[in-house]
């Protein structure tokens, strides 16, 4: 019996975040692109919370616009709120955060694949991956369809095998009770790819006409929106938002819940993956933090058109008559309906030390990963992932150089070497706290950081590259122009900084000293400042925080540059650890095992101490000398 065959460059298993990012890159670097989802109605679903970005979230979608992908864009068109997080803290933890209209973010994205030349879009299931002498060769559908490639990426998320539980409720579904993939793990297994369980969560979503706001607080958006890409006029985005609500559990939500610990298939042992750590389930919340007697509730709309409110912060699998009566012990919350219950889900991934820093896998040529199928939670790690993954597959089968960001360049750095160089045995969430180099590495300059990479990348365009480059040189010439702008004694200056309730000048100084002050910044110093330039608003903003952080930035370039030393430091492809006498037992373990790429790679591994490192430099240095 025939089958159908077909040929393409690149195959994307999955169409979620990760897998439109990923299947966006290749098409637009001109391959042949197929993208396979098991419904074209989940296409960038958003199956729990609506929105993007958050507390280094935020970073990552800017990162991911600089070098020229999609998500940006596209909460920029659908988004319903916006704010900008930790405003009240240093530029280098604010991040910026967009509720989003959940059914236009689909929309809108799909719409952009659909049009997007190079792209196909399949509604089937993908369950074998066809591997012919250690190289991928093509993927088989359920039906039977074999699909030859040059290279996939797999981008399966939460679908794998997946099951959504509440109580004693087991469905064998993906999220949103959408199909799940159930074939593609015992093929993976076959080839040799080690899988892991994982766990995640989502909170109910509730009728919003059954709850009482008026015991809530309410949760505005900025008054000025800034926008997530690069790309996008400040001005189209600025237009009327809704708003956001808060609300608190209490004693009587946490007596309901340890009453009902028994029933809940997180603590029964009904559950078997590892949840995230850090988005725990409220039950999760009450068992951890005892002494804590409420815990934050965000009430968010999921959109302009549904009355579907998101309860962020209880997400949970407990019975339905439990999460009912938990539910309705909170202010506002009363007389709720739920319109979805809260579930958990479980689903396989991968362990992601089988990866190189490009995201392909080591034993399988051609074959790149992306997204929550790595160990990773969220849209915005999975986009990122996505989209790099894709960018790999392409320059493989182009013939250019893998695009591997290291952890002083980007969020983006530092998440898939964490993946790919430390263990996770949890969904692996981004924080700023992970990122060494944070006060570089700032959601403001992402352009400044990651544009020129987008355009050798062939993904952002000339007109795009030309105004980096003019950026770039008005903040220069701008800063060198307040370094040698004196400024004198004057009464008009000394009743300026009287005003400010800044020391008084005993003699002349320059305007960048003044901008370093603590109570003053650039755009307070316009009073003064006659000749300065009409310059846009990010470039003014890139002046006042390089000025203001002058001491903390070189300091941190200059931890950047003993990074880049070890980083530097390439480790030959098939060396064998065996052969270095003084290493430990273990560190040749590890080593051997991971097969890092630099000695800045290796110092990060567990299991490996900065002894084994110094005995490695050693050696490599003999090695290199003889």
């Amino acid at each position: 019996m025939p089958y159908l065959e077909e040929e393409y460059d690149v195959a994307v298993v999955g169409a979620g975040h990760a897998g439109c990012e990923a299947a966006l890159a290749c098409a637009r670097l001109g391959l042949e692109t197929i993208l396979f989802t098991v419904s074209i109605d989940s296409i960038a679903l958003m199956p729990c919370n609506p929105n993007v970005g958050g507390s280094s979230k935020g970073h990552l979608v800017r990162e991911l616009d600089a070098l020229g992908g999609e998500m940006g864009k596209n909460i920029d068109k659908t988004f319903i709120q916006s704010k900008m997080l930790n405003e009240s803290k240093g530029p280098a933890v604010h991040s910026l955060r967009a509720q989003a209209d959940k059914m236009e973010y689909t929309r809108a994205m799909r719409k952009t694949l659909e049009n997007t030349e190079k792209l196909t879009l399949r509604q089937a299931e993908v369950s074998e991956i066809i591997v012919e002498n250690k190289k991928l060769c093509g993927v088989k559908t359920c039906s039977g369809a074999v699909y030859h490639v040059k290279a996939a990426v797999l981008c399966t998320g939460t679908y794998l095998r997946a099951r959504c539980i509440y109580g004693d409720v087991s469905n064998p579904t993906g999220p949103n009770g959408l199909q799940a993939a159930n074939h593609l793990t015992d093929s993976l297994i076959q080839n040799g790819i080690e899988m892991f369980r994982f766990k995640t969560g989502t909170p109910a979503r509730v009728d919003k006409r059954s709850i009482d706001f008026s015991k809530m607080e309410e949760q505005f958006g900025d008054r000025r929106v800034v926008p997530f890409s690069f790309s996008t006029d400040p001005e189209s985005v600025q237009k009327e938002q809704v708003s956001c609500w808060l609300t608190y559990t209490n004693e009587k939500t946490h007596a309901i819940i340890r009453a009902n610990l028994d029933r809940s298939p997180l603590f029964s042992g009904a559950i078997e993956g590892t949840g995230p750590r850090y988005c725990p389930s409220i039950e999760d919340k009450v068992v951890k933090f005892p002494d804590k007697n409420r815990h934050q509730v965000f009430v968010e709309p999921e959109g302009l058109s549904t009355n579907e409110m998101y309860l962020g912060g209880m997400s949970s699998s407990l019975p339905e008559d439990v999460q009912y009566a938990m539910y309705k012990t909170v202010p506002g919350l009363e007389k709720v309906k739920i319109v979805r219950n809260a579930y958990a889900i479980e689903y396989d991934c991968i362990n992601a030390l089988q990866l190189t820093p490009a995201l392909e896998f080591k034993k399988i040529k051609g074959l790149f990963a992306g997204g929550q199928f790595n160990g990773s939670s969220g849209y915005e790690e999975a986009a990122v992932q996505g989209f790099m993954a894709g960018v790999n597959a392409a320059m493989e089968i182009l013939g250019r150089e893998p695009v591997i960001l290291d952890r002083s360049q980007a969020y983006i750095g530092v998440l898939i070497d964490d993946l790919v160089t430390k263990e996770n045995h949890e969904p692996y969430r981004m924080m700023t706290s992970r990122a060494e180099y944070r006060l570089l590495l700032r959601q403001d300059n992402a352009d400044l950081r990651l544009r020129k990479i987008g355009w050798a990348i062939g993904l952002v365009s000339e007109e795009e590259y030309q105004r980096i480059l003019w950026k770039e040189k008005s903040i220069e010439e701008e800063i060198l122009r307040l370094e040698k702008t004196n400024v004198g004694t004057s009464d008009k200056v000394q009743e300026f900084l009287e005003s400010y309730q800044s020391t008084l000048l005993k003699s002349g100084t320059t305007m960048a000293e003044l901008v370093k002050r603590p109570e003053l910044d650039y755009f307070l110093l316009d009073e003064l400042d006659n000749d300065r330039p009409k310059l846009p608003e990010d470039v003014q903003k890139q002046v006042n925080i390089n000025i203001k952080y002058e001491g903390y930035i070189k300091r941190q370039k200059q931890q950047v540059a003993q990074f880049k030393k070890l980083e530097n430091r390439k480790i030959p492809e098939n060396f064998d650890y065996a052969q270095v006498n003084s290493l430990r037992r273990e560190a040749v373990q590890k080593l051997n095992q991971l097969k890092p790429v630099s000695i800045g790679q290796a110092s990060r591994i567990s299991g490996v101490s900065p002894a084994d490192i110094s005995v490695l430099l050693i050696y490599l240095e003999q090695k290199r000398r003889s």
